[in-house]
């Protein structure tokens, strides 16, 4: 149950001012670090701000679900939301310069397809990736090498609630409890689409699961010309209670502005963000004494900032196929 698990207690936050307070700390450990090492002066500007680290986590999040999108077999969207999920948590308090999102967005891919059972091989998986073989296994030695630093940097809470199976129990409640609406299947294409939207966002880490579920329903439901405020009223018995459907209503505006002010990064700025972000890993900013938990697929000099021939080389353009890119 979602009230007694591990993302209530500890991956659900008060407001987006803690997210952002934990994002800039996470950045300034990063640059201390990097100070400390002696590699770059801590105002060296080929580090990252704190805005420039959640822009590339915008553009490199949305790669993640095109590549689950294109995913073959079909990924079940309760693993998508995992991934997303799992990518949210580990840049929340980690930096983009020390751990390079392009595998970490991989790793937590694989690792959701582990946690909710989606049964394929890791030969499987990586043959997603739009790569020769030998780029395919040294791949896969990547998001081995952090699989297990992503785990422990999500402190072991693997179980993630994701809001789809509310929302059919949602609709499954409309169908019996509440006649005023003929044909409730009316509502779900749009509200598939703003599960899609809202889960680009920070709503995961701010509301439950039930709460994004039903905002999906209502804000359907409002797209459709249809007024459910009787079934919040009268089907779910918030007509006494005030105070709680005021919250509600108030978690709901706030879950569509935040699809509102959603804005991906611009090409040409994220392509000016990734040469820095370059720089940084050029650099090799390995702040742990354990450069193997940290740059583990650096020991084979893969994806270093070293002359390769260019079959082995792995960019972002081999994440998914070339239709989506």
């Amino acid at each position: 149950m979602f009230h007694s698990s591990t993302q209530r207690r500890h991956w659900t936050f008060c407001g987006g001012e803690e997210l952002a307070r934990r994002r800039a700390e996470g950045n300034r450990r990063a640059r201390a670090r990097a100070a400390a090492s002696g590699k770059v002066p801590q105002g060296d500007p080929v580090l990252l701000e704190p805005h420039e680290e959640l822009a590339l986590c915008k553009y490199y999040e949305k790669r993640l679900l095109d590549f689950c999108a294109a995913f073959k077999p079909a990924m079940p969207r309760s693993v998508v939301g995992t991934a997303c999920m799992y990518f949210k948590r580990f840049y929340l308090n980690n930096s983009v310069m020390e751990y390079h999102p392009r595998i970490i967005m991989l790793t937590c891919a694989f690792l959701a397809c582990k946690i909710d059972e989606f049964n394929v091989s890791s030969a499987q998986f990586v043959g997603n990736l739009r790569e020769s073989p030998l780029g395919q296994e040294k791949a896969l030695e990547q998001i081995l090498e952090y699989e297990l630093l992503l785990i422990q940097e999500l402190n072991f809470h693997l179980i993630i609630h994701n809001p789809y199976r509310p929302f059919e129990g949602f609709l499954i409640d409309i169908k019996t409890r509440y006649p005023v609406l003929e044909n409730p299947e009316v509502l779900r294409k749009t509200a598939d689409d703003f599960l899609n939207r809202v889960a680009l966002t920070d709503a995961y880490l701010l509301f439950t699961p039930s709460q994004i579920a039903l905002t999906a329903i209502l804000s359907s439901g409002s797209r459709a010309g249809i007024n459910m405020e009787s079934y919040l009223s009268e089907s779910l018995m918030l007509k006494e209670n005030r105070s709680t459907l005021s919250r509600l209503l108030d978690d709901m505006k706030c879950m569509k502005n935040l699809i509102k002010r959603y804005e991906l990064p611009r090409p040409e700025e994220v392509a000016a963000l990734k040469q820095k972000l370059e720089k940084c890993h050029s650099l090799e900013l390995s702040f742990n004494t354990n450069l193997k938990k940290r740059k583990g697929y650096e020991d084979d000099e893969y994806v270093t900032k070293k002359c390769k021939m260019d079959e082995e080389e792995w960019t972002d353009d081999d994440l998914v196929d070339s239709a989506l890119l």
